[in-house]
C-alpha cells in the first residue's frame, strides 16, 4: 500500500483529500500546518507528498528546499492558488515533481499522483553514480562534481543533464527533452530546453562554446556525449 501526506491547511481541502485517496487504496498521513508536514516528512516513510505552497508558520517552497537539501527524494506535487507562472518555476526549481493550482479537479489529482508514481518506479538505472568522462552524477543526492570539485546546478538542469547522461549516444529533439524534463509544466516554450542547456554548459563544459559532453544536433536536438 502506497503511503501519501497531505500537507494542507484548508481543512475541507484536506479532509476531502484524505477520503479520496483512502477510497484509492492509499495510506494516508496529513498535517495542518508547515512544521508539522516537514516533521512528517522527515519522520515517515513515505511514497509521495502533496504539498500546499501557502501554508503557515512555514511554506511549501521552504519545506521542499529543506527536504531537497537533506537529500529526501520523495516525490513532491505542489498545491498552489496561485496563477502566477513564478511559483510553478520556484517550486519545480526547488525540487518539486509536478504541481496543479486550485481549484483542481480530485480525479485529475490522483491521475498526477499516480503517473508520477510510476515515473519513481520506472528507474532502469539502478547505480548511485552514473560516472561519464571526469562528470560523476549522484541519482540520490541530487549533486555533480567535475574533476572532483562540486557544480551547482538548478534541479531541472540536474534533471536535463541526468536524462541524456543515462542515454549518452541517443539525440533528442526539444520537444522529447520538454516532455521527460519539464513533463507538465504549462507555459514552457521549446527555447527553454536551448536556455538550460545554456545554463548547463556554462557549468560543466571547460570551453562551452565547442562542448564536450552536451552536444548540439543542428535541426534535431540535443545529444550527450563524452568524446
Amino acid at each position: 500500500m502506497k503511503k501519501i501526506l497531505i500537507i494542507e491547511d484548508a481543512r475541507n481541502i484536506r479532509m476531502a483529500l484524505e477520503d479520496d485517496f483512502r477510497f484509492e487504496g492509499y495510506q494516508v498521513e496529513s498535517a495542518a500546518t508547515g512544521p508539522e508536514g516537514l516533521e512528517k516528512a522527515l519522520d515517515l516513510d513515505l511514497d509521495i507528498i502533496i504539498l500546499d505552497l501557502m501554508l503557515p508558520e512555514l511554506n511549501g517552497l521552504e519545506i521542499c528546499k529543506e527536504l531537497r537539501r537533506r537529500n529526501i527524494g520523495t516525490p513532491i506535487i505542489m498545491l498552489t492558488a496561485k496563477g502566477e507562472e513564478v511559483d510553478r518555476v520556484l517550486g519545480l526549481e526547488m525540487g518539486a515533481d509536478d504541481y496543479m493550482t486550485k481549484p483542481f479537479s480530485p480525479r485529475e489529482l490522483i491521475a498526477r499522483v499516480k503517473a508520477v508514481l510510476r515515473r519513481s518506479v520506472e528507474k532502469p538505472f539502478t547505480e548511485k553514480i552514473l560516472k561519464v568522462g571526469e562528470l560523476e552524477i549522484d541519482r540520490e543526492r541530487y549533486t555533480v562534481s567535475l574533476k572532483g570539485e562540486p557544480v551547482k546546478l538548478s534541479a531541472t538542469e540536474f534533471r536535463l543533464l541526468l536524462f541524456l547522461a543515462e542515454r549518452k549516444g541517443k539525440v533528442f529533439s526539444r520537444d522529447q527533452l520538454l516532455d521527460a524534463v519539464w513533463r507538465d509544466e504549462a507555459f514552457v516554450e521549446p527555447r527553454t530546453v536551448d536556455v538550460h542547456v545554456r545554463r548547463l554548459r556554462s557549468q560543466i563544459e571547460d570551453d562551452p562554446a565547442h562542448p564536450r559532453y552536451v552536444k548540439t544536433m543542428r535541426g534535431i536536438g540535443y545529444s550527450f556525449s563524452d568524446k
